[in-house]
């Protein structure tokens, strides 16, 4: 087995693998954690939003855009009409929409911006964020708190974690976990939504 040129011997291997274990467990022990500190009525909300809006706009930064990216996806398979903010097929929000904003410091400039902008043509504004005294909060009409470290809480209160790992793992569960309620709520079989997964890959 080829183990680069850094691991020079067994014992050092074994070290790294003691590590890794150490690592995936502390992972995922934060996120049930953080699964128990959560206030899941607050998805509620959000989910009721999702069901009544006809266009649903989707934004979030860095590895947090990933995760929201990936909920993008899951709710174009139920069928429903949905742009992640930023490409260039994504059309303009107008009165109505709904905008769903993840930003674990709630102050990221393009999103407090583009936030902004939603309110002015009244749309609807759900911010998903580990700080309700936040700009972006502040706008929202409706906060899921995610009690997370924020990027630069580097003291380990909240998370052993490199800066906001946390937060970005457990938008992605979050997430997965609101798109499960809405497909059992939709009773949609799995294979009429496989049906709209991208071909074109």
């Amino acid at each position: 087995m080829h183990t680069g040129n850094s691991i020079k011997s067994a014992q050092d291997e074994q070290k790294l693998v003691s590590s890794l274990k150490a690592g995936l467990n502390l992972i995922l022990e934060e996120n049930i954690l953080l699964s128990q500190k959560t206030d899941i009525e607050s998805l509620i909300p959000l989910i009721a939003y999702i069901k009544q809006s006809g266009r649903i706009f989707i934004l979030s930064a860095g590895r947090s855009g990933f995760a929201m990216r990936s909920f993008a996806m899951r709710l174009m398979h139920l069928g429903l009409q949905v742009y992640f903010a930023g490409e260039t097929t994504t059309p303009a929000i107008q009165e109505g929409d709904l905008l769903i904003a993840a930003s674990g410091s709630g102050t990221t400039g393009s999103i407090v911006k583009a936030a902004e902008k939603a309110i002015t043509v009244k749309a609807n504004l759900v911010a998903l964020t580990t700080n309700t005294q936040s700009p972006l909060a502040a706008l929202a009409h409706h906060v899921v708190y995610i009690p997370a470290a924020e990027k630069e809480d580097h003291g380990g209160n909240r998370s052993k974690q490199y800066a906001g790992s946390l937060f970005e793992q457990f938008l992605l569960l979050l997430m997965d976990a609101v798109f499960f309620s809405l497909w059992k709520l939709d009773n949609t079989p799995a294979e009429e939504l496989w049906k709209r997964h991208a071909n074109l890959e």
